[in-house]
């Protein structure tokens, strides 16, 4: 019996759970998360509708992209998509959560603004497979505007969208210098950065097909790393630069997370030292409230989710454990990223924990 996989095509999460169990080489089925999937088997299971959801080949329910690697990464053995050496290990952490909690602004503009009437077609074909052609449509209308709803609290607006397309075709011109040389961020081998990276600009910002033409067109060498980490040749090969290398073309990536996702995360974080304050026992929202953020200069503001600060806490947490000298050679590296004392000097609020399918206070 294999693992089973509850996804689909459209999904941006699915996109990275799927390129990381490939990679590994894991035997699993996708299952389509249909209406009927849903229904019948993830709600009941998780509590609510979401995707990808991993039920193991012992009946195990894993949900959440990083908690299905850190599955297999704990129990599979092989090539791991961590390094093992103190800068590659933080920076991989930081640029996956770079793409899994901050990428989603252009994923969705992108996906809402230039794909709309196809991405429709896609809702439909997930949620009614079986359907025709005319009523996947009525249904994807139906399903899909449920998400375009999510834009504006997302800050995609008309104010912030020549901010945010400026930002992200600086992303796409950087990551595309990378790839020129090198097939993965660290080296021959994926890394967890890589797959925090590959969600966004896989699900959406590749497959749709407006914003796949953008890609394709301003940064050939991403879409070529996109190819690669989605239909895997090689499972479990491949290595990370020698000497914890970082290459000089990350620089920026990393610049770019640190002057736009970070200080909104301390803005987050600052909110829920605040809640937590005054909600003692409370069951924590999945949102504290609006929060300001800055891209290219324009100011927007946007949900301020606890589940974010999770997923820096991960890094937060590696960093903070270093022992001297690694950390002294960590701080050495971040000296030379502009902003990067927004991370080192980061002031948490309470520690969080995700488990039984949800974020609390630990």
């Amino acid at each position: 019996m294999s693992h089973k996989l509850y996804a689909a095509p459209l999904s941006l999460y699915s996109g990275k759970a799927r390129a990381y169990l490939d990679w590994k080489g894991i035997d699993y089925e996708e299952i389509l998360a249909s209406g009927d999937v849903y229904k019948e088997i993830i709600v009941p299971a998780v509590g609510r509708p979401v995707i990808p959801v991993l039920e193991t080949d012992d009946g195990l329910i894993v949900q959440d992209t990083t908690c299905i690697i850190d599955h297999f990464e704990g129990t599979n053995g092989g090539l791991s998509v961590y390094p093992d050496t103190a800068k590659q290990k933080l920076v991989a952490l930081l640029l996956e959560s770079f793409g899994d909690e901050w990428l989603v602004i252009p994923a969705m503009h992108y996906r809402w603004n230039y794909n709309e009437e196809w991405v429709y077609g896609e809702f439909g074909a997930t949620a009614a497979p079986d359907a025709s052609k005319e009523e996947q449509l009525v249904i994807g209308r139906g399903v899909g505007a449920n998400f375009k709803g999510f834009c504006p609290i997302l800050g995609i607006n008309p104010e912030t969208i020549p901010a945010i397309e400026a930002s992200y075709e600086a992303l796409l011109a950087d990551l595309d210098a990378h790839f020129a040389v090198h097939d993965y961020l660290l080296g021959s081998r994926p890394s967890i950065g890589d797959y925090g990276l590959i969600g966004p600009l896989y699900a959406h910002l590749y497959r749709d097909p407006a914003s796949g033409e953008i890609m394709k067109r301003l940064a050939p060498r991403v879409a070529a790393w996109v190819e690669r980490m989605v239909d895997v040749k090689t499972p479990l090969t491949g290595e990370f630069f020698a000497d914890d290398q970082i290459p000089e073309t990350l620089v920026p990536v990393l610049e770019r997370m640190m002057a736009e996702q970070v200080p909104f995360l301390q803005k987050t974080a600052d909110m829920l030292k605040t809640w937590s304050a005054a909600n003692q026992d409370a069951e924590l929202p999945r949102v504290l409230g609006m929060a300001e953020f800055t891209v290219e200069g324009v100011k927007g503001q946007r949900i301020a989710p606890p589940f974010s600060l999770w997923m820096l806490q991960r890094a937060r947490n590696y960093y903070q454990g270093l022992d001297d000298t690694n950390k002294a050679e960590v701080d050495g590296f971040l000296s030379s990223i502009k902003d990067a004392e927004g991370f080192q000097n980061f002031v948490a609020g309470p520690s969080l924990v995700f488990e039984n399918f949800s974020l609390s206070i630990s």
